[in-house]
């Protein structure tokens, strides 16, 4: 019996010293985030939190709804906000229809000439953006490269007016976001096993079916995630559209500049900050239905 008394002891003293141990292994988990978690609180949650409160500060400076109520009765701000969805859902369109071919068709290169065309979708990362913007305005303007090479060539008769419209700032944005979709989309495409189109194509599936049925499916995790990335970026953009738009396109981020620079308003500001932030919070919450977070980071 004094054995067993012992050995019922021993155990208890080990589970209390694992107990012990479990929670010192807590507490110094505990202890190095803590660092991360500050600064969590210091560059994310307070700064959002402070664009909350702002938000709601009224011209006289009191708390109201009156930066909303505006937002909701000005014909001004409804324009802003269907250009700013227009821009972004036609740049994510066209960098779709443009990304995918090119994507697929680098997917299928060996890893020598795929490596040299990736050389050329990275290269708008190497360049101020900027510097890159400023090019397509020097390029598509009435006197640019663009219009003098048609004039001379007699394609043209009259410069055909590429900027400072909605097509020059859809022009420049793609460029600048195609490179988004891109990477994501073909780290998909090339983790896509090719047996599984040999198996396709040895049960009797021609190329084209064997496309659509096996290859389309398993890529739409990777452009999913590329049309989350570029649409989300798109939404808060404001160099390009504010150089090749010429002030005839504006999006809500050069409206958050406006009301800063122009007006020293910054709870309008502010309430434009948090329209931007709660659209965004919904678009990754619906695309979250549609693919795991996981799939998205994993493809980026």
């Amino acid at each position: 019996m004094s054995g067993v008394a012992e050995h019922l002891g021993a155990e208890h003293l080990n589970e209390a010293n694992l107990r012990k141990l479990a929670g010192r292994e807590r507490f110094t988990f505990f202890g190095l985030t803590l660092p991360y978690l500050l600064m969590v609180g210091a560059l994310i949650i307070i700064p959002i939190g402070w664009l909350f409160y702002l938000s709601f500060i009224g011209r006289d400076g009191t708390l109201s709804f009156e930066n909303y109520t505006r937002m909701v009765e000005s014909k001004a701000y409804i324009r802003i906000f269907i250009t700013t969805f227009k821009i972004s859902f036609l740049t994510t369109l066209i960098c779709a229809l443009i990304g995918y071919p090119l994507a697929y068709f680098m997917s299928q290169l060996s890893n020598r000439w795929a490596n040299i065309c990736m050389i050329g979708v990275l290269i708008p990362f190497w360049t101020s953006l900027l510097v890159r913007t400023y090019a397509w305005l020097v390029l598509l303007q009435k006197k640019g490269l663009v219009n003098s090479l048609a004039i001379d060539l007699g394609l043209i008769a009259e410069p055909i007016k590429f900027v400072h419209n909605t097509s020059g700032t859809l022009i420049g944005m793609v460029h600048i976001m195609l490179p988004f979709l891109i990477l994501p989309l073909y780290a998909n495409m090339r983790a896509i096993d090719k047996d599984c189109l040999k198996a396709a194509s040895s049960l009797g599936a021609t190329p084209t079916r064997a496309f659509w049925t096996v290859f389309f499916p398993m890529s739409i995790p990777g452009l999913l995630a590329g049309l989350l990335i570029v649409f989300v970026l798109c939404l808060g953009f404001y160099v390009t559209p504010a150089v090749l738009g010429g002030g005839r396109v504006i999006m809500a981020a050069m409206k958050i500049s406006s009301n800063i620079e122009l007006y020293f308003s910054w709870g309008a500001a502010s309430a434009l900050g948090v329209v931007l932030l709660v659209v965004t919070m919904v678009t990754l919450f619906l695309a979250s239905k549609l693919i795991s977070v996981d799939q998205i980071s994993q493809r980026s």
